[in-house]
């Protein structure tokens, strides 16, 4: 009898995945090359990622429509970290899933996963767990003003969190979030954001991306650097990476995002899949995490991880500035994702690949000039 241990070395020719954005697209255009064929599963009609596989129309929690497209294909990945673990595991009744539906959910609550965080001996801000207003006030006696309250589900790109300086601002947050199962974290005053992208293989094997200095801009990442630190402080994350991955004989991308704090790599949380941090690995590394992830999943060997030169990523956030004007610069990537324009929508990317680090500062400069906005004021964050 067919177990599903037994199907692990067995060929794949068909990747199910689970959210049908913009990381699911390039999933599938990371894929077609190496003969993979990809079938999304997502809510919208109009999912970006159908230009790169089929459609399963149905919402996350329908069970019956994960079973139907597990049906379809041999292994099912994810692009969105939400999809309930029921869904998860639904799938699992007929094929393979990667990451593991555990992963999946420990990612799910933000209280779970600063638990699971501390047990692997990997450091976290001071936090409490909020179920009440009495709660809270013993929370903030406990970690002090000022401190972040966020709901335990559900938040992402700086949506269900609240930043506390004062009485007041604890007046409105609560107002806003007291419904919500939630977490009170110590603020973090931080020399630099960072995150870790890593890809664990059938075999066990890890491969790390360049540590990347992150911007953020209303909690969205705004623009990514990779190798922007050195070797200690990149070996430090890679331990931190090792010790989660093995935790859940992990398969596929994982990132761990970090606060830098007085020479401390403080765990802000991980993400169990690919990653906007890894974007740049398209047009800037050796082997994307788009590839590698589909790799990994597939049982295919992982490719090489090092960069090929220097890059830095720019997110389009709601608009795009002027392409035309931006492609004359040299090393330009540009990636426009095919999803309509709205605030606070991440609608494409733009790596930019130099040879040297002037090279790279002088020509992000020019994009940062073009893009605008806040682009000029946090490139300077990114150079610092």
């Amino acid at each position: 009898m067919t177990t599903l241990d037994s199907l692990v070395f067995s060929p794949v020719h068909k990747v199910g995945v689970l959210g049908g954005g913009q990381l699911g697209r390039m999933m599938g255009l990371a894929g077609i090359p190496l003969g993979l064929e990809f079938v999304f599963l997502d809510p919208s009609s109009d999912a970006c990622a159908t230009a790169a596989g089929d459609l399963v129309q149905a919402d996350f929690s329908d069970e019956q429509a994960a079973r139907e497209l597990s049906a379809l294909v041999d292994v099912v990945t994810f692009d969105f970290e939400n999809v309930p673990a029921a869904t998860a595991r639904a799938l699992q009744e007929n094929c393979l899933v990667y990451p593991s539906p555990d992963a999946l959910g420990a990612g799910q609550d933000r209280l779970a996963e600063k638990e699971l965080l501390t047990s692997l001996g990997i450091e976290v801000a001071p936090y409490h767990v909020v179920s009440s207003r009495t709660d809270l006030l013993a929370g903030l006696e406990k970690v002090g003003y000022p401190a972040v309250l966020k709901t335990r589900r559900l938040g992402y790109d700086g949506k269900g969190q609240a930043v506390l300086r004062d009485q007041e601002d604890l007046e409105r947050a609560w107002q806003k979030l007291g419904d919500f199962d939630l977490v009170l974290e110590a603020f973090v005053p931080f020399q630099a954001e960072c995150s870790l992208v890593a890809v664990r293989g059938l075999d066990g094997e890890i491969r790390t991306w360049p540590l990347a200095r992150n911007v953020h801009s209303n909690g969205i990442l705004v623009l990514s650097m990779p190798g922007a630190f050195d070797e200690a402080l990149q070996s430090l994350a890679t331990r931190k990476m090792k010790a989660l991955l093995e935790h859940f004989d992990y398969r596929g991308v994982l990132t761990i995002e970090f606060f830098l704090a007085d020479g401390k790599l403080l765990a802000n949380e991980f993400a169990p899949r690919v990653h906007n941090s890894g974007h740049w690995s398209i047009d800037g590394a050796v082997c994307s995490q788009f590839e590698n992830h589909v790799r990994a999943v597939a049982s295919m060997p992982l490719g090489e991880t090092s960069m090929t030169g220097h890059s830095v990523m720019f997110n389009w956030i709601g608009e795009m500035p002027d392409r035309e004007r931006a492609m004359k610069i040299p090393g330009l990537h540009w990636h426009d994702y095919g999803k309509s324009p709205r605030p606070g929508r991440k609608i494409g990317h733009a790596t930019l690949t130099a040879s040297g680090e002037d090279e790279l500062k002088r020509n992000a400069g020019r994009l940062a000039e073009i893009a605008g906005g806040e682009f000029p004021r946090l490139l300077g964050q990114l150079f610092d």
